[in-house]
């Protein structure tokens, strides 16, 4: 079915509401927390698990971190992905499982 409206107030008027209405979606989907960067308490608290724990996975490189200066730091899109599944492509950059520090196989982007 087609409907021809040759008013242009109202497919402005029209218009206008639509994005009016879309704005708060837009905004939504543009926040992405994804890529934020959480301390080792964060983690715990996200995990809910203690901070401990969260120290022993680090100790044994089972869990994805980085570091920043001496803190281990995590980044929320890869703690996510690592729950679903800790044996992930998209996690060898983190060379999880390895004792080798500093070893970086697969350089990734962001």
């Amino acid at each position: 079915m087609k409907i021809e409206i040759n008013d242009k107030e109202l497919i402005d008027t029209i218009v206008k509401d639509v994005v009016e209405q879309l704005k708060p979606l837009l905004q939504q989907s543009v926040k992405n927390d994804d890529n934020e960067l959480m301390t080792v308490s964060e983690v715990a608290k996200y995990l809910r698990v203690k901070e401990s724990w969260v120290y022993e996975k680090i100790h044994t490189r089972e869990i994805p971190f980085r570091k920043v200066g001496k803190f281990p730091r995590f980044r929320k899109f890869d703690i996510d992905l690592w729950l679903v599944n800790p044996y992930h492509s998209g996690l060898d950059f983190y060379n999880l499982s390895e004792n080798r520090k500093g070893v970086i196989r697969n350089v990734r982007t962001v």
